[in-house]
């Protein structure tokens, strides 16, 4: 009875075996027996693919110790990674142990000179990584809110060199260093942008949205308009409050280029946002984009605090900068105005430079332009006239007169690039013609002597 129970079982399982045995013997077109096909692979691969999955719960469920071991694990995964992609991927990071040192040496041997050589070069990396940071938080906005917020965080490193200048009182190298900062942006920026661009690019011709080039152009002819008349009330005596005239008109347009500011930023993000859309964004519309690979090296939280870590590390250098350009131009023998408006605007906008090359090297002239054009007429428009009323809080008489020789180079830099971007097209030469002016520029401050002075 036993034996024939048993045998049962052995001879249904034969059975089986036997019909499975066939199946997997199946015959092709050709007449040949896929003994190792395709098909089993899968059925094999399911059978391990369970018992990993069972083995895994057991071992999860009897070490949840361990399981919260990895997820820290995954974390400092993270951190390294992050630290990884924005420190040590660049070379110009190499400069950063020279902030440090800067303090140092401030410590140890106040030698005014050396502190703002390294503290010029510390500055440089951090100003760039900000631009990075701030272009990867970009990748999750479009072009527009992009290019503003590069723009924004690009001039981050000017506002704070130009707060801790007015906490020094030194009103007139915060004037200048604005006005650099300007000079730089449209001239060598923009310059360097359209010569890397045309020069990649060469084999077509490079096109930007016109409309808000113009907008961008009538701001900062606006903003000339705002510093001019202060200064031409001073030139010809022509004041009712001797003293007194020249700081109130100055305050007053202040006010009302920060309205401007303001409402431009409405009427580009808000009011009407379709007549600006970029040629970018243009085509992805349309479905014609060639960039869909690009995607973000950090994430969102990642952009934000590195914007923050870099931000922080800026200020603290800041203040070393500042308080040794007077040393500086004593031991080196070179004007206040030169390294006002050549030398500290090359550093913070280290950023801007980066991106708008970058930018248009990959043919997203738009991006460039907001970053170069819009970071111009965001320090005209804001930070400049913002400088005036913090001034005005702290008790500093900072004024829009920012003296005759600074006013002309400003206005011909913006009627000489007002022509360049009426096309609405670039290429190499204009690039070349640009840079070829900040040249001019850059020479015309290094042999000018400050009438404040």
């Amino acid at each position: 009875m036993e034996t024939r129970v048993e045998g049962k079982p052995t001879r249904v399982a034969s059975e089986f075996s036997d019909n499975l045995s066939e199946t997997c013997k199946m015959v092709t077109p050709n007449g040949r027996a896929m003994h190792k096909s395709d098909d089993e692979i899968p059925f094999d691969s399911e059978i391990n693919f369970h018992h990993s999955e069972s083995s895994l719960v057991e071992v999860l469920g009897s070490h949840s110790g361990e399981s919260l071991t990895v997820h820290r694990e995954t974390l400092a995964g993270i951190v390294y990674r992050s630290i990884q992609v924005v420190i040590f991927s660049n070379k110009l990071n190499l400069l950063m142990p020279f902030g440090p040192l800067a303090i140092l040496v401030q410590k140890l041997t106040a030698h005014l000179g050396w502190v703002f050589a390294l503290s010029l070069l510390g500055i440089m990396p951090l100003a760039e990584r900000l631009g990075y940071a701030t272009e990867q938080l970009a990748f999750y906005s479009g072009d527009t809110v992009g290019g503003l917020l590069n723009a924004t965080f690009g001039n981050a490193t000017e506002l704070i060199i130009s707060i801790y200048a007015l906490k020094n009182g030194m009103t007139r190298v915060v004037q200048l260093s604005l006005l650099g900062s300007i000079l730089s942006n449209m001239l060598l920026v923009l310059g360097c942008a359209f010569l890397c661009g045309g020069i990649v690019n060469h084999k077509k011709e490079q096109v930007f949205n016109k409309a808000s080039a113009s907008v961008n152009s009538g701001l900062l002819l606006m903003a000339v308009m705002g510093i001019l008349f202060p200064a031409v009330l001073h030139y010809t005596h022509t004041e009712v409050r001797v003293g007194k005239s020249e700081l109130f008109l100055s305050r007053f347009s202040s006010c009302v280029m920060l309205v401007a500011y303001a409402a431009y930023l409405f009427f580009q993000l808000k009011g009407q946002r379709s007549l600006y859309v970029s040629v970018d964004e243009e085509e992805v519309q349309s479905g014609n984009n060639s960039n869909d690979d690009e995607s973000p090296d950090i994430s969102k939280w990642e952009s934000i605090i590195w914007l923050s870590v870099m931000t922080a590390w800026i200020s603290i250098l800041s203040e070393y900068l500042v308080g040794a350009i007077e040393g500086a131009s004593t031991a080196w023998e070179i004007p206040i105005a030169f390294i006002s408006v050549i030398l500290l605007p090359l550093v913070g906008n280290a950023a801007e430079h980066a991106s708008a090359i970058m930018f248009a090297m990959k043919d997203k002239l738009d991006i460039s332009l907001a970053v170069a054009i819009g970071s111009s007429t965001q320090i005209s428009m804001f930070v400049i006239p913002f400088c005036v009323v913090i001034g005005w809080i702290m008790g500093n008489s900072m004024d829009l007169n920012f003296q005759l020789f600074e006013t002309a180079a400003l206005f011909l830099t913006v009627i000489v690039v007002a022509f360049m971007l009426q096309e609405g097209t670039a290429n190499y030469f204009k690039g070349l013609m640009l840079i070829l002016c900040y040249l001019i520029v850059a020479a015309s401050f290094y042999v000018h002597i400050d009438s404040s002075e």
